[in-house]
């Protein structure tokens, strides 16, 4: 369909030119319209009033099937080819496309009432020199509007003025990047200075070149011209759609792209039709049915022709043909007649079905109590009814790592300070005791300025830093100083700070919770409030963060006079740093770091110094001239800061805790049984995304080796990939063995896939966003690809949106696996659209990757209840649908088939019209609907207890183009017995009374009946898990048969309807026979006996693990839910580094001299209003894990079962 539209664009007019470069004028729209910029108005919507009929039945038609039933009855309505009544065909496929067309109309609904909803906010927009409230879609190019605190941006905007200091703003970029820290964003000076006059504003005639719409969130380039001066325009002076002012009063801005043109929804993509493989295998074998249809037709038909010539011409005395017809239009109008009776091979309503029972599976999945998330009052939702079966076959997890595994929540956790430990409980025998939410908690009442939403459960730091113990005061001033965080004092004693990274925040809370409350900073000074006194600092320097540097240091001078530096940094860079006679103080510290880096805990290392007056004087001389020198002022300054921050003092470490979702690890553990791979892409560092892997076990000590790619150059890159591949599998090819094949309707499409390649033992990969980009080019991405799946884990850090999608392309690509990405940012949609399978998660972070995403819900531990439970029953209900469909609709027709060598290839039927028409509508649809909604081989616990019982969907075993000709088979036999035996009984028969029997319409009553028994029992044999609805639908349907049956075949329907019920009397002349039930019961008998002995053999010589664990559920009770177990506490070596920040610190920023005015305190709204929300109250949810299957045989079975999610 795409491609038809790309070849005709061209065609049909001129093809819309690429924008190259962006030209605008602020406050002039006749100038700006004149390049037809995009406005607003945002667009997903498919359909309006006018297009939904002809667009959707365009669409509808596309698909094959519904084309052929078209053509059908078309044919129908020919009386020299129809056998059949119009209405036979008609009936089903009306209804097919009107349930359709409510489904399609009915999203679209939902997709226009978002749209009018965000269309149609309000913003200020300054117009002729004057505010006017506007609709969004009304905001052009070059428009300037004004934002207000906790507004949304309407557009992408240059910022202008604001009413900080230094023209910030502070924005919350949720749903972009998924991140709930403030980022700060800074204008331009000459236009800062405009403020908010509306009449320097209104007169402002800026002209802005920038680069044209793209998806690129990190980057932007352009430039201002005015008054003769450019200027140059970056990331920071630019506000996205989709964030959030916060903590400004107001600013305005300067649209440069709008609507479809933002960065927001150019990193939407294009919505993707996306496909299950069983439909796509549908696909190709209803291709292969209308072949075998077809063939059979021109047997058929050929027999009609040699019949006619030898046979026919006797009968043409009592049935004279019809003027012109010989043999040959003979044979050729039976042809077209066999195609409408033996049309039942591609019944239409399988295509209803499927629909119903994705359906069924998708309110299963909405309904379900176990992925409900009560603190944010979110349930579970599959926003795509098409892809619930494909949940079953996941192959490949690619997971975002803020906001998805983590809360993005950063507590303070443990520390240790002059070589003792605190943070952990022990129990009178010194056991170490699990921290809970039920541990009693510190009580800070004794300190008015603690932060009401710490908590720490340690008592003794709290005695230690009240009793006055120096090192303790020391490690807490420093936390309190050295800092780049912004203080906020809505009233008078309520704090709020807006940390650079959630990391920052938890330690400064956490000292001023300890009695070191960080209080106001002006450029020079520094506000605490130390054990209840107000001290203030004077702060002589901030020697910033960087990533080289990997640490931070103020100089800060006390009331005392007394000069201090204090420096918190990665361990390493301190440890090098430090004064020979701390050696014995930092191997304790050094084993204290160990067991948090061990807990999966971000760990810093702080340390102080002494300073002499002279030496300071004359060190912030030279810092003065380094700072203000034209050349090597990066490097000078580095200089003097190595100089400066040597012979330190070390004080102790910090650890935080990057709060994890609840149950992450369990769920991470539960996936790799089940023979996922995961694989996490995420924009940060490689230090945090490094912690974070041991913190899900997703790298664990254990592992042989853990390999880092981070070259920077495309040859480095390569070598570093082929000696890990070498290392993993010394006996591996040096070139990939690409699988050349074609599949897809009519085998048009050409696929390529790399074999996996056997590694003994446990491997890790991390690479880094540079690296990545070399690997991701044509020449290395196999190598990549091979290397990376050979590994147990991989971590992409540093990524960009666009790389992510394209890491999930490669494994689509290559592998044919089933995909699926789960994110929470706008930064992750292109992922979630790129894979087989998008999740969403839907909480506090924003809403861009769920309205992208196919399913979506509030935790990340759901996705095992998704996967492992919802999505491999969706697999089997459909997998069994479709054999059990397929196998009941070609016994239907092959009777036909061998029906045709006993009536002459004349294409009688050899049911009756009305049992032709209801069979697959009402007498066997509800019962294979009940089994394919509620069939379950084993329940939820069981199938959390084994997640091995996965495996099979990965491999596709249920269902295939073997089992498809296994199932033709079983047909083929069913056919012959369901004929055959009821001809040979009925052959040359008599009634008990003498009278005759063997009529055309009797054998038809009763080869139908023994169609539908043995149908009915078939399913039941089929089904493993029964309900009451199953109950109702199998002997309803059976009751409903005979019932119909019954009232067609009487007298009163014949005398009514003399043309539509010729079959007068023949059920109550035939079923009253004991002769017609004997011959049910042995067609029967002889269809089911040797399917049930086959699959008793098969589960004796060939038992699955399913066939294991159903056999272990009939001997076992339900596996209990497991109790809470603490972690088991690891040692490592490998710590986290300097984990504050992505960028650069804000040092310049808060030292600067015009910064932080000294302004009258601002009723202004808090960062959070919703005091009891989930993040502020930061409380996690208990969970449940999920216990091991006993390895040991011998020991009694284990009473732990799966995880059930609160």
């Amino acid at each position: 369909m795409e491609s038809l539209t790309s070849y005709f664009r061209p065609l049909c007019g001129k093809e819309e030119q690429k924008e190259v470069e962006r030209l605008f004028r602020a406050n002039d729209r006749p100038f700006n319209l004149s390049y037809h910029y995009a406005d607003n108005a945002i667009k997903t919507s498919k359909y309006n009033l006018f297009t939904f009929l002809p667009l959707n039945l365009f669409e509808q038609f596309g698909r094959l099937a519904n084309a052929y039933f078209l053509f059908l009855m078309v044919l129908q309505l020919i009386p020299q080819v129809s056998s059949l009544s119009w209405f036979t065909t008609a009936v089903p496929l009306f209804l097919v496309l009107a349930i359709t067309a409510v489904k399609d109309a009915s999203d679209d609904l939902n997709r226009h009432r978002s749209d009018k909803q965000v269309n149609n906010r309000m913003v200020d927009v300054l117009i002729d020199g004057e505010l006017r409230n506007e609709k969004w879609m009304n905001v052009q190019v070059g428009d300037i509007i004004k934002l207000e605190n906790n507004q949304f941006v309407t557009a992408d905007l240059m910022l202008l003025s604001s009413s900080e200091p230094l023209n910030l703003v502070y924005v919350e970029t949720a749903e972009l990047d998924g991140e709930t820290n403030l980022k700060v964003k800074q204008a331009l000076t000459v236009t800062g200075d405009m403020g908010d006059r509306t009449d320097s504003l209104a007169g402002f005639k800026g002209e802005v070149r920038c680069e044209p719409p793209n998806n690129r969130l990190d980057k932007f380039r352009g430039t201002l011209s005015l008054d003769g001066q450019t200027y140059s325009l970056d990331n920071d002076k630019v506000l996205l759609r989709g964030c959030t002012l916060r903590n400004t009063e107001w600013c305005f801005g300067l649209v440069i792209f709008g609507g479809p043109d933002t960065k927001l929804m150019q990193n939407s993509g294009k919505t993707i039709f996306k496909r299950t493989s069983i439909d796509h295998l549908m696909n190709v074998l209803v291709l292969c049915i209308f072949g075998f249809l077809a063939s059979m037709c021109t047997v058929l038909a050929i027999g009609n022709g040699i019949w006619e010539v030898r046979e026919g011409s006797v009968f043409t005395i009592f049935l004279p043909r019809e003027q012109g017809v010989n043999a040959g239009l003979s044979s050729f109008l039976s042809f077209w007649s066999y195609v409408i009776v033996l049309n039942t091979v591609v019944p239409i309503s399988l295509y209803v079905s499927v629909e119903i029972i994705r359906l069924g599976n998708s309110f299963f999945i909405d309904w379900d109590r176990k992925m409900y998330y009560p603190k944010s009052d979110t349930p579970a939702q599959a926003r795509t009814t098409t892809l619930n079966e494909e949940l079953g076959q996941i192959k490949y997890i690619f997971s975002d790592k803020t906001g998805t595994l983590t809360q993005n929540i950063m507590t303070f956790n443990k520390c240790s300070i002059n070589g003792k430990a605190y943070g952990e409980l022990f129990d009178f025998s010194g056991q170490r005791v699990e921290i809970t939410e039920k541990s009693e908690k510190v009580d800070f009442s004794w300190n008015q300025l603690a932060d009401p939403k710490f908590f720490f459960h340690d008592h003794s730091l709290v005695e230690t830093v009240r009793e006055g113990n120096p090192e303790a005061q020391a490690f807490f001033r420093l936390l309190a100083l050295c800092h780049t965080v912004m203080p906020e004092e809505k009233k008078e004693g309520e704090l709020f700070y807006q940390a650079q990274s959630p990391d920052e925040g938890a330690l400064v809370t956490a000292a001023r919770n300890f009695g070191f409350v960080f209080r106001s900073r002006t450029p020079e000074t520094i506000t605490a409030v130390e054990m209840g006194r107000q001290v203030v600092y004077e702060l002589l320097a901030v020697l910033d963060f960087n990533n080289v540097r990997k640490r931070m240091s103020v100089i800060v001078r006390s009331p005392e006079g007394k000069l201090t530096l204090y420096c918190k940094g990665a361990d390493t860079i301190i440890y090098e740093r430090l004064h020979p006679s701390c050696n014995k103080l930092k191997e304790v510290t050094t084993g204290h770091l160990n067991e948090y880096a061990g807990d999966g805990l971000r760990t810093l290392v702080l340390a102080y110094k002494d300073l002499d007056e002279s030496y300071m004087d004359e060190w912030k001389l030279r810092h003065h001239e380094a700072s203000t020198a034209m050349g090597d002022r990066e490097e000078r300054l580095d200089q003097l800061y190595e100089e400066i921050e040597k012979d330190l003092q070390l004080l102790g470490a910090t650890a935080v805790e990057d709060k994890l979702q609840d149950g992450v690890p369990q769920t991470i553990e539960q996936l790799a049984k089940a023979d996922i791979k995961i694989w996490v892409l995420t924009g940060d560092k490689q230090e945090t995304a490094e912690n974070i892997g041991y913190s899900c076990n997703m790298l664990r000590e254990e592992m042989k080796e853990i390999f880092v790619v981070a070259a920077n150059t495309a040859e480095a890159v390569k070598e570093e990939l082929r000696n890990a591949r070498r290392i993993m599998c010394p006996d591996s090819a040096e070139e990939p063995s690409v699988i050349k094949a074609r599949a897809g309707l009519f085998w048009l499409q050409k696929t390529e896939r790399v074999e996996d390649e056997k590694v003994d033992g446990d491997y890790g990969l991390v690479i880094n966003g540079h690296s990545l980009a070399f690997a991701l080019d044509t020449d290395l991405q196999l190598e990549l690809l091979r290397t990376a799946c050979m590994c147990q884990t991989v971590i992409c850090c540093r990524v960009t949106p666009l790389q992510k999608a394209q890491v999930v392309q490669l494994v689509k690509k290559y592998k044919q696996a089933v995909t699926l990405a789960i994110g929470d940012g706008a930064n992750d949609v292109s992922m979630i659209k790129a894979a087989h399978i998008g999740v969403g998660i839907s909480g506090q972070e924003g809403m861009q990757a769920v309205l992208s995403s196919d399913y979506s819900f509030a935790q990340f531990r759901y996705l095992q209840r998704l996967l492992l439970v919802h999505g491999r029953w969706s697999y089997l209900r459909m997998c069994k649908f479709l054999q059990y469909f397929f196998y009941k609709n070609f016994t239907f027709t092959f009777v036909h088939f061998w029906y045709a060598f006993f009536c002459g290839f004349s294409a009688q039927t050899v049911y009756d019209e009305w049992f032709i028409t209801l069979y697959n509508l009402v007498y066997t649809a509800l019962p294979v609907l009940g089994m394919s909604i509620f069939d379950q081989d084993v329940n939820d616990r069981w199938s959390f207890q084994y997640p091995q019982l996965y495996t099979p969907g990965q491999l596709n075993l249920y269902f295939s183009k073997k089992a498809f000709v296994r199932c033709m088979m079983h047909s083929c036999y069913s056919s012959l017995i369901l004929f055959f035996i009821p001809w040979a009984a009925m052959h040359d028969t008599v009634r008990d009374d003498g009278k005759d029997i063997a009529d055309y319409q009797s054998f038809a009553l009763l080869a139908q009946t023994c169609l539908l028994i043995v149908m009915s029992v078939q399913l039941c044999l089929d089904t493993s898990y029964w309900t009451a609805v199953n109950q109702f639908f199998v002997w309803g349907s059976l009751a409903a048969y005979f019932a119909v049956t019954l009232t067609m075949y009487s007298n009163g329907m014949f005398l009514i309807f003399t043309s539509s019920f010729p079959f007068i009397g023949t059920a109550r002349n035939s079923l009253n026979q004991p002769n017609v039930w004997l011959t049910v019961f042995l067609t029967s008998l002889l269809c089911i006996l040797p399917v049930v002995a086959f699959r008793f053999i098969l589960i004796q010589l060939r038992p699955t693990a399913n066939d294991k664990v159903r056999h272990k559920v009939r001997k076992e009770a339900l596996p209990a839910p497991a109790p809470r177990r603490p972690p088991t506490r690891r040692i490592s070596t490998r710590r986290s580094g300097y984990a504050f920040s992505h960028a650069q610190g804000y040092g310049d920023l808060v030292t600067s001299r015009r910064f932080l005015l000294r302004l009258p305190l601002r009723n202004r709204p808090v960062l959070f209003t919703q005091t009891d929300s989930p993040l502020a109250q930061n409380q996690p949810q208990h969970y449940r894990t999920i216990a091991e299957e006993a390895e040991d045989s011998q020991k009694p079975p284990p009473t732990g079962g799966a995880a059930a999610a609160q």
